[in-house]
């Protein structure tokens, strides 16, 4: 069968099953009486068709929506119509996530063009060559993946919310009309935001659901598979493993406190031992049998008591708990036929995966602070062993490098700072005494990797190591990763000449070794998009992975890279798999590490399925070496000459648009930018330096990119490649960028996920703009760079549409980009107001009406993961 007809196969299938169920829901939920006016689910129809068309004749927000009111609802007065508006986006809002809930319930249901990237996939492909097999195995022995949880804001589903979404997707699987009625009236009147901010740690408890309902059954359904295809009873390691951030990660989020980290670990250790006790009660129906009851006696005992007891003073209790299962084990084996030895082995293998800790909880801290402390500690003269205190910063990095004792001091630290004491310096140092206690009591795996954001030299790195050996620790039992996290262009540039001085030095190379001779380095996205533009990010990232690839090789350490990409393409987000998949023999890739943020975390791991499905995609995207050794994404000289001309041109247009006099007020005054702070969706600020005067380089990623893609502009996700494609074609270089297309995975996952972007993206709805007396010649900019883009696009990839090749995805992002039209156009329509009503009360109003407009927006963005 042809692609193409298979293409149009899947397409029908989806507007069965998603589309057509969609609207045949929705016409039942727009008929529930719910909120102060009766009519408003009569009405919505009318409003979204009106917002449509209003948009295709190009209208202004003010013009579609006060024409809306003088048609269907005239003589109500401003009010009124404010009233209305709140009405309208509570409706939307469940629109979303209903059609969620449909497309999910179908995901078994429709072939995925990545279908080859599952599990069944890749033993289909092995199935009768043995050589195949071996091969993987082998590969498999030497891979690992780890996912990590982030509390970064870019999706604002509730608990409660998350819960009857979950009930609707099984209502729905089983075409449970009553059922689905019933979560509809549940979901209409259950509120969808916080009356107030949530803390760290009611960050942490919401993402803790995901582990405890998803990531606890998908894992270890995939290590067992794994291991009865690939592994002689059992592989030689643990493939997956969880990482979390929220009340670990203190950069820039002044609410992370020591007490923060350690509520969030006691949490984690806790829910992991309901999971077990849950596990264990159903073990208990079943092994009933002479010979066990002590052991299982004693198992229940410790699960239970871990579960539902405080235990100030607990103790890592892994191994314990899998000696009792292999007693418990070998009783079954040597007595009773070896009956459910197989619910042994699965319950086994769960406490193997996640011990007493469930996922690895990572602290991060700036640069910039964590010198600030070492400047403290050679302040004291107990620490300083001669060290230069008040020229210290003024030192060449040689220098410091040379100075660095590494003296061993048990520092005291209180969690109540002393009077004058700074806080953040206070912090930093209980945090790293209390790492300590995390490992002793939750296990070494609870805790054991700082990353160094901003990091731009080796110092900051070792004088961290210098702070730990301050705070009880001890070079020989430093049970730590130290991770630097390089993120702006500029650093990314450097980053290998970092490396080498550390891998170079004799007290980091004696911890490496201690460590495993293992080093990872966390590469930021999200940051480098907002430093230098979509492509110089992407290409600067490929570089700097090419460069410390070889300079690790050099010195015999093994390399594992953390990638900060998620969410939007403009955050590193995107068809990721495809990115790994596509890596060369230059770059290390044993080793797969990602954070799993925002919408990415809903959208691709809200369910045991779904899940399955993405963790499965990025084992085979780390298999394929083993699986086509001479496919593999070796780009040559001229085709890295050809991408870094590109990414220059793409570069210096983007810094272009950045230095242009009214860049940062526009996303300020046109976009919701000033208002997400008022957003109770996160604990964190939306800027660095919450109090000073807005700069660009303080504003946070996730904000910058959010503020884009809620004008539907999505600027970071495709400013400056039309640029470079025509700087291409303009030096005859068109062909080999088409060719470059065809051959390079890379290069195709970077085109295609800016595709996405674009996609996303309608100008029509700011098309008023273009004669704005401040702002119209920076709106022209833009959409002259989106046409431009768009156009090269379509011809370098042989298609008449964005998206052609995905129909699928190109279907579900319209249908989510209709459903929310009207909550853009609201929303410019009420920035509008609120900049020309003089009455307090309703300049509050409409204040509210665009806060609210951002969360179903952002939400109905989950193909953006």
């Amino acid at each position: 069968m042809s692609s193409s007809k298979h293409s149009a196969q899947r397409l029908a299938l989806f507007n069965q099953e998603v589309v057509t169920r969609f609207e045949l829901y929705n016409s039942l939920f727009l008929t529930l009486p719910f909120y102060q006016v009766k009519d408003t689910g009569i009405l919505l129809p009318f409003f979204s068709s009106h917002c449509e068309k209003g948009v295709a004749q190009l209208k202004s927000p003010t013009e579609i929506i006060d024409s809306f009111f003088e048609e269907r609802v005239p003589g109500v007065d401003e009010r009124e119509q404010v009233n209305r508006l709140f009405r309208f986006i509570q409706y939307i809002e469940r629109q979303v996530v209903l059609f969620d809930a449909v497309e999910d319930a179908s995901f078994g249901k429709i072939p995925r063009t990545d279908d080859s990237g599952t599990l069944n996939g890749l033993l289909q492909q092995v199935a009768s060559d043995d050589d195949m097999r071996e091969k993987i195995a082998e590969k498999l022995r030497n891979f690992s993946l780890r996912l990590v949880l982030t509390a970064h804001p870019t999706q604002f589903y509730p608990g409660t919310v998350l819960t009857i979404m979950t009930d609707l997707i099984e209502a729905l699987k089983a075409n449970d009309i009553s059922t689905v009625n019933l979560l509809l009236q549940q979901l209409g009147k259950t509120p969808f935001f916080n009356k107030t901010s949530p803390t760290p740690v009611d960050e942490a408890i919401s993402l803790i659901w995901f582990l405890e309902h998803v990531f606890y059954y998908a894992l270890a359904d995939i290590q067992t598979k794994l291991n009865e295809e690939f592994g002689t009873g059992e592989l030689l390691h643990q493939i997956f493993e969880l990482g979390f951030w929220p009340g670990g990660d203190r950069d820039g989020n002044p609410n992370v406190k020591t007490d923060s980290t350690r509520k969030v670990a006691y949490t984690l250790r806790q829910i992991i031992f309901r999971c077990y006790y849950r596990d264990y009660r159903n073990l208990k129906r079943r092994i009933t049998f002479r010979g066990v009851e002590e052991a299982m006696g004693k198992l229940g005992d410790i699960l239970y008591v871990n579960a539902f007891n405080p235990q100030p003073d607990a103790s890592d209790l892994q191994q314990e708990m899998i000696d009792l299962l292999e007693s418990i084990k070998n009783t079954l084996v040597e007595d009773h036929d070896s009956i459910f030895v197989e619910i042994i082995d699965d319950f086994a293998l769960k406490i193997k995966l996640y011990g007493c800790y469930f996922a690895s909880l990572d602290i991060r801290q700036d640069s910039r602070v964590l010198r600030s402390v070492f400047q403290f500690g050679l302040n004291q003269k107990e620490l300083n062993n001669g060290l230069p205190t008040d020229k210290w910063e003024e030192l060449s990095e040689d220098e410091k490098l040379k100075l660095i004792s590494f003296n061993e001091f048990d520092f005291p630290c209180d969690e109540e700072p002393a009077k004058g004491a700074d806080p953040m310096i206070n912090d930093t140092l209980c945090t790293i005494r209390l790492m300590h206690q995390i490992q002793r009591q939750n296990g070494e795996k609870a805790c054991h990797r700082y990353i160094i954001s901003n990091c731009q030299q080796a110092s900051d790195i070792l004088q961290l190591m210098n702070l730990f050996l301050w705070c009880g620790w001890t070079k020989d039992d430093l049970t730590i990763d130290f991770m630097p996290l390089f993120e702006t262009v500029n650093d990314l540039k450097h980053a290998a000449d970092v490396m080498e001085k550390l891998y170079s030095h004799p007290v980091y190379k004696e911890h490496l070794k201690r460590r495993g001779n293992r080093q990872m380095i966390m590469l930021g996205f999200s940051d480098s998009t907002k430093d230098g533009g979509y492509l110089m990010a992407n290409w600067s990232i490929y570089q700097a992975k090419v460069e410390l690839t070889a300079i690790t090789k050099k010195y015999d350490i093994e390399l594992a890279f953390f990638d900060g990409r998620g969410g939007p393409p403009a955050r590193g987000g995107g068809k990721t798999h495809r990115f790994y998949a596509a890596m060369g023999k230059e770059i290390a890739n044993d080793h797969i590490q990602l954070t799993i943020q925002g919408q990415t975390v809903s959208s691709q791991y809200g369910s045991i399925e779904t899940a399955k499905y993405n963790i499965e995609q990025l084992v085979n995207a780390g298999v394929t070496s083993a699986l086509h050794p001479n496919h593999r994404d070796l780009l040559d000289d001229n085709h890295k000459s050809l991408i870094s001309t590109m990414a220059n041109e793409s570069f210096e247009k983007f810094m272009a648009l950045r230095k242009h006099p009214v860049f940062t007020q526009y996303l300020e005054n046109m976009s919701p930018l000033k208002l997400l702070s008022n957003i109770n969706i996160s604990s964190r600020p939306t800027k660095r330096n919450a109090g000073a005067p807005l700069k660009l380089e303080d504003l946070r990623a996730i904000s910058f990119v959010t503020s884009w893609s809620q004008m539907k502009q999505n600027v970071p996700g495709f400013f400056g490649v039309g640029s470079a494609l025509q700087k291409a074609k303009d030096s005859g270089k068109w062909q080999e960028a088409v060719d470059l297309y065809k051959s390079s995975g890379f290069f195709k996952t970077m085109i295609d996920n800016s595709m996405m972007s674009m996609s996303k993206s309608d100008f029509r709805i700011t098309a008023h703009l273009e004669h704005h007396e401040q702002y119209g010649e920076f709106w022209k900019i833009l959409k002259s760079e989106y046409d431009l883009t768009k156009a090269n696009v379509l011809e370098l990839t042989g298609t008449e549409e964005l998206m052609q090749e995905s129909p699928i995805d190109k279907r579900s992002i319209a249908m989510r980009e209709r459903i929310v039209l009207p909550l853009v156009v609201v929303q410019h329509y009420a920035l509008e107001k609120m900049k020309n009503t003089q009455d307090e009360e309703l300049k509050s109003a409409y204040s509210k009406l665009v806060i609210r407009t951002v969360y179903g927006i952002v939400n109905a963005g989950r193909n953006l993961a």
